[in-house]
C-alpha cells in the first residue's frame, strides 16, 4: 500500500512505513523486555540491536550519539559499587567501605538498561511521530492523545528553543564567556530555563486554545495520512505476539535468569535456551531487517535501470 509519494518514502525506512499499530507493537515488547530482562547476553543483545537501527534512522549524528553514551555506561557501571556494597568478592575498601566486584557487575546491567531505554525511546521517536499517535488514540482518548504529543515533543523543542535563546543573548552581550565566573553562569542559566519555562507555558496554552478553536476532541478524528494494514503488516502482527510469547515462555521457565547480589548466579544460554534467546534477537531486529531488505531491493532495481 503506497501511504505517502515517493520522494517522502524514500526518506524512511521500511519500519517506519508500517501501520502505527505494527510499530507501537514493536516498541512496547522491545522496551518492556529491555527494562525486565537483565540477563548480561539479552542486554548485549538489545544494545546491538537498538544502536544499529538507531544509527540506521539518525546517520552519522546517531552514532555520534552513541558513542557519547560511552561515557555515561561507564560513569554509572562504576558508581554503582559505590552506592550498593552488596556482594561476596571484595575488590577493595574505601573508607571502611567494600567495594565489590558483585556490585560493578551489577552495575554493568544497570548502565546497560540505562543505554538501552536511551536507545529504543530515541528510535520510537523517530518512528512513532506525534500524526501515528494522534491517529491510533486521537479518537479514544483525544485529550489525552494531545498531551502526550506535546510531551513527546518538548524535550527536542525546549533544546531547539535554549539553543536560539541562548545565541540571541551572546549576540546582544549578554552570554557568559569561557572565563565568566561560576555566579554569573549560573545566573545566565537560570535566566534560560525562566526564558524556557515562560515560552513552553505559553506555548501550552496557545496550543490548546487553538486546538479547542478548531473543534479538537468534538467529533470523530480524521488524519491527513490514512494508514492501512498491508500484508506485510500484517504478518509481522501475526509473528511478533507468537515471538513474544516464546520469549515470556523461556523468562518463566528461568532460561533468563540472572542474579547478581549479593552472588553471581546467571543462566547460561546454551541447549534449549539458545531457542528463547533466537526468538528474542529476531524480534528486536525486525526494523533492521526490514531496513537492509529494503536497501538491497532499492539497488538492485537501481542497477536495472
Amino acid at each position: 500500500m503506497q501511504r505517502k509519494n515517493n520522494g517522502e518514502n524514500m526518506k524512511q525506512d521500511a519500519f517506519s512505513k508500517l501501520h502505527p499499530a505494527v510499530n507501537l507493537l514493536f516498541f512496547i515488547g522491545a522496551i518492556c523486555f529491555g527494562v525486565l530482562l537483565q540477563h548480561p547476553v539479552y542486554l548485549l543483545a538489545g544494545i546491538l540491536a537498538s544502536g544499529v537501527y538507531y544509527f540506521f534512522l539518525n546517520g552519522r549524528k546517531g552514532l555520534k550519539n552513541i558513542l557519547l553514551m560511552i561515557p555515561l555506561f561507564i560513569f554509572v557501571t562504576l558508581f554503582n559499587p559505590v552506592v550498593n556494597t552488596r556482594g561476596v568478592t571484595v575488590l577493595f575498601t574505601y573508607f571502611d567501605r567494600p567495594y565489590t566486584l558483585e556490585a560493578l557487575i551489577y552495575g554493568v546491567a544497570v548502565a546497560a538498561t540505562f543505554v538501552l531505554m536511551i536507545l529504543w525511546f530515541g528510535c520510537y521517536g523517530k518512528v512513532l511521530t506525534g500524526d501515528k499517535f494522534t491517529c491510533l488514540f486521537g479518537n479514544l482518548a483525544p485529550s489525552l492523545s494531545l498531551l502526550l504529543v506535546m510531551v513527546f515533543r518538548m524535550i527536542p523543542n525546549l533544546l531547539q528553543k535554549a539553543k536560539q535563546i541562548i545565541g540571541v543573548r551572546s549576540s546582544i552581550g549578554k552570554g557568559t564567556a569561557e572565563n565568566s565566573s561560576l555566579k554569573d553562569k549560573l545566573h545566565s542559566g537560570m535566566t534560560v530555563i525562566g526564558v524556557l519555562t515562560s515560552w513552553a507555558l505559553e506555548g501550552s496554552i496557545a496550543t490548546s486554545d487553538s486546538m479547542r478553536s478548531r473543534g479538537y476532541g468534538t467529533a470523530k478524528r480524521t488524519s491527513f495520512t490514512v494508514y492501512r494494514m498491508s500484508k506485510t503488516d500484517w504478518i509481522l502482527a501475526a509473528v511478533m505476539p507468537v515471538m513474544v510469547s516464546v520469549v515470556i515462555g523461556f523468562a518463566a521457565s528461568g532460561g533468563m535468569n540472572a542474579e547478581f547480589l549479593p552472588e553471581r548466579n546467571i543462566t547460561p544460554i546454551k541447549g534449549f535456551n539458545i531457542i528463547g534467546f533466537i526468538a528474542y534477537l529476531g524480534y528486536l531486529m525486525i526494523p533492521t531487517l526490514l531496513h537492509i531488505k529494503e536497501v538491497i531491493q532499492w539497488k538492485i532495481s537501481k542497477s536495472k535501470i
